[in-house]
């Protein structure tokens, strides 16, 4: 079976081969990831994830194809990437000292058949410092993150607690995918056997 990853992300990827898929193409969906903010964060990531497919799947319509979207959210309020410092410094604060959510939405397309699933994980920052925030941003990390951080690079040291799938804080929640995976017939941990036998 052929699957395809519609993302760029080097973070879903990899998380893709820790599960044990070791052999997909990496195609990234190109489309806008516009959709109406009148959606609670759930069912946005799920519409995301499921364009994303939709649109790879067009181009790969054999293969099994994986997507996913994911954003944070504070009160409900989405926050996305920050297009400049100054909007990273205004997420970093607004997370500061307090819990937000994390949603991922996966969607899975084979054999004309589609299922859509999202994931949350509870975060919480402890409370940063104006010297902390500065610090973070100069690092560049926040600019290509959803809240402005990556709790798998310098941002693991801002999160004082965590309640959920920390993989899905990455961008990937790899219990939930596995068990999609599984109603398309596709077992990673199967695989992954099958590759260490192979050694």
């Amino acid at each position: 079976m052929k699957i395809v990853l519609a993302s760029q992300s080097p973070r879903r990827k990899e998380l893709l081969e820790r599960m044990g898929i070791s052999e997909f193409e990496v195609i990234p969906a190109k489309g806008e990831e516009i959709a109406t903010r009148a959606l609670g964060p759930d069912r946005l990531v799920e519409e995301l994830s499921r364009r994303k497919c939709a649109e790879v799947s067009v181009l790969r319509p054999d293969a099994l194809v994986i997507a996913a979207d994911t954003v944070v959210a504070v009160n409900n309020k989405i926050l996305g990437k920050p297009h400049s410092e100054a909007e990273a410094d205004r997420m970093l604060r607004a997370l500061s000292g307090r819990p937000h959510m994390v949603y991922t939405g996966v969607t899975v397309f084979f054999g004309g058949e589609t299922v859509t699933e999202s994931e949350f994980t509870s975060v919480r920052f402890r409370a940063l410092t104006d010297a902390d925030i500065i610090r973070y941003i100069a690092t560049g990390e926040p600019m290509d993150k959803a809240g402005a951080y990556g709790i798998q690079g310098y941002g693991c040291t801002l999160v004082e607690g965590i309640s959920g799938d920390y993989y899905n804080v990455m961008g990937l929640p790899v219990c939930r995918l596995a068990r999609l995976l599984a109603r398309f017939g596709v077992d990673p941990l199967a695989l992954a056997a099958e590759k260490e036998r192979e050694r």
